[in-house]
């Protein structure tokens, strides 16, 4: 019950209706020429609903209510799946957002998990873009934050840091974004120099 109450609350409110017309089957006796066009309209809803819930998703998170997230990302991600593939790169931003609100409401393992599934997606389809890629080190950096690991999100933030410039810009907020989360990696450290530093930098 309390997950069915955390699913209305997070997305089926606002897809309801849009679900009824995809659990519905074609009819047999539809042509060739209307059933590629039933087709292509199931196709369409998909795309739509799964777009609405990764929306939904990171309004959710943008306003740090990581546990309504949940609900609306794992649509995304399932839609985003039946769409395009369950190896691609359209799925990379649910997981992220999976990883983010999994850390916001503490289960770092589960966030780990997601996020693995993101790198494998990326570093196994070629052409993915900086800008993706990018985002991947964000989060990968913020939850290794999380779990303390300061060594290891530096990493990821070098890595944030230079996609971020490849993608937007030296100047950019993107790439000034990931030296004020490094420069608080140095500060929690006690490397107050290098920390005031980089946000003299930001």
């Amino acid at each position: 019950v309390d997950h069915q109450k955390a699913d209305w609350v997070s997305i089926h409110e606002r897809i309801c209706q849009l679900l009824i017309p995809i659990h519905k089957s074609l009819p047999r006796v539809l042509c060739e020429k209307e059933r590629k066009r039933g087709m292509e309209q199931l196709v369409k809803r998909q795309k739509y609903i799964m777009d609405l819930a990764l929306s939904a998703a990171q309004e959710f998170v943008r306003d740090g209510k990581h546990e309504e997230a949940i609900p609306a990302a794992l649509r995304a991600l399932r839609f985003g799946a039946e769409v395009h593939g369950p190896d691609s790169l359209h799925l990379v931003p649910a997981y992220l957002l999976l990883a983010e609100a999994s850390t916001g409401v503490g289960h770092l393992l589960q966030a780990f998990k997601y996020l693995a599934q993101a790198e494998w997606i990326v570093l196994t389809t070629p052409g993915c873009s900086a800008a993706l890629e990018q985002k991947l080190h964000r989060c990968l950096a913020l939850c290794c934050v999380a779990d303390e690991n300061f060594e290891r999100a530096l990493y990821h933030l070098a890595n944030d840091i230079y996609l971020a410039s490849s993608a937007f810009g030296l100047k950019s907020i993107e790439t000034s974004e990931g030296y004020f989360h490094m420069a608080n990696i140095f500060f929690r450290q006690n490397k107050t120099d290098v920390a005031n530093s980089l946000y003299a930098e930001v």
